[in-house]
């Protein structure tokens, strides 16, 4: 190849993943994602994808790569976890799994998105449930519940709310209330660096 020829055209040499985030797929035993090859069949047959801006191949590329901004972006949490990508991949891909584990890193790094994290703190820990099913506000699916012969309240700890502790407990001890305390600390402390950033302008 000429000199000449070589001063406009530029190749990019990908020497392999190796980020962050893509061992972190390995470690949790994602490393067939390895195999992809940015097909974009994930993205064409994506249900959500078809009525928001989520692109999933962009997702996991963007993971792949280690382009860590993957993590504080909202597309993420659009995936409606169907296995629609999956049943339809070249390459065998679980590429639901991969964007569950996306989510999983986002958490772990306090990228969860205020909705789920107050979902989690205020009412799944409080109550044990992520729909609360009583109270006045119910009182319609109560309703339907007892047209169908069945109790008001499913057996949950609804009906059983001397086991709302038991949660609790459970929830402890599998890490998730240290998984929620970590999150809203680093939620924190990023909040503080973009008030500094304001500030500063």
């Amino acid at each position: 190849m000429s000199d000449n020829v070589e001063k406009y055209i530029k190749r990019n040499v990908n020497k392999g993943i190796n980020s962050r985030i893509a061992q972190k797929f390995v470690d949790a035993g994602l490393e067939v994602m390895r195999s992809c090859i940015n097909c974009g069949t994930c993205t064409g047959g994506c249900p959500s994808g078809r009525r928001t801006a989520y692109r999933t191949r962009s997702a996991i590329r963007r993971a792949l790569t280690g382009d860590e901004s993957v993590l504080s972006d909202i597309d993420i949490w659009l995936c409606s976890t169907c296995y629609y990508c999956y049943e339809r991949c070249p390459r065998n891909i679980p590429v639901t799994d991969m964007i569950i584990k996306l989510r999983n890193i986002a958490v772990e790094e306090g990228y969860i998105l205020d909705p789920h994290f107050s979902l989690a703190n205020d009412i799944f820990y409080v109550t044990g449930h992520g729909v609360p099913a009583n109270g006045e506000a119910n009182k319609k699916w109560q309703d339907l519940r007892e047209s169908y012969g069945l109790p008001p309240l499913p057996p949950t700890v609804h009906t059983h709310p001397e086991a709302v502790k038991e949660v609790q407990e459970l929830l402890k001890s599998v890490g998730f209330t240290e998984l929620m305390e970590n999150a809203a600390k680093l939620k924190g402390e990023r909040a503080k660096k973009e008030e500094k950033k304001e500030e500063v302008k």
